[in-house]
């Protein structure tokens, strides 16, 4: 429960506090979310539900996929670029990234337009 409650502790301290949240039957983890919530005023609410915390780990199976055929990365300055490239493709793929104008552009054109890149047509 100590590991649990320091993780939580230390993902709240460098985000904000969250809502909820998701995570699988683990009671360590129970344990620490109770620990929390007793000195807080609005608790986080916790959701112990197999499924949810599954959804959210299929989420990163592409990132894995895509990036185990790299090995390794030489720096992490390589490695949030490369993963930050990724999850925007991602998110452009299933329409979560809005500009304007971006139902008449191809994927790569929005990427490039993120990317302050001009391509020619």
């Amino acid at each position: 429960m100590a590991a649990a409650k320091r993780f939580f502790d230390k993902a709240m301290g460098a985000n904000r506090d969250p809502d909820k949240v998701a995570t699988d039957k683990s009671g360590a983890n129970r344990a620490a979310m109770d620990a929390i919530n007793a000195g807080r005023e609005v608790p986080i609410l916790v959701r112990q539900v197999k499924y949810l915390n599954n959804i959210v780990e299929q989420d990163h199976r592409a990132i894995k996929r895509l990036t185990k055929p790299m090995l390794n990365f030489k720096s992490f300055h390589s490695a949030g670029s490369v993963l930050a490239g990724i999850e925007l493709k991602h998110m452009i793929r299933n329409g979560q990234f809005a500009i304007d104008g971006a139902e008449a552009m191809s994927f790569a054109d929005q990427f490039s337009t993120l990317a302050g890149i001009v391509r020619s047509v």
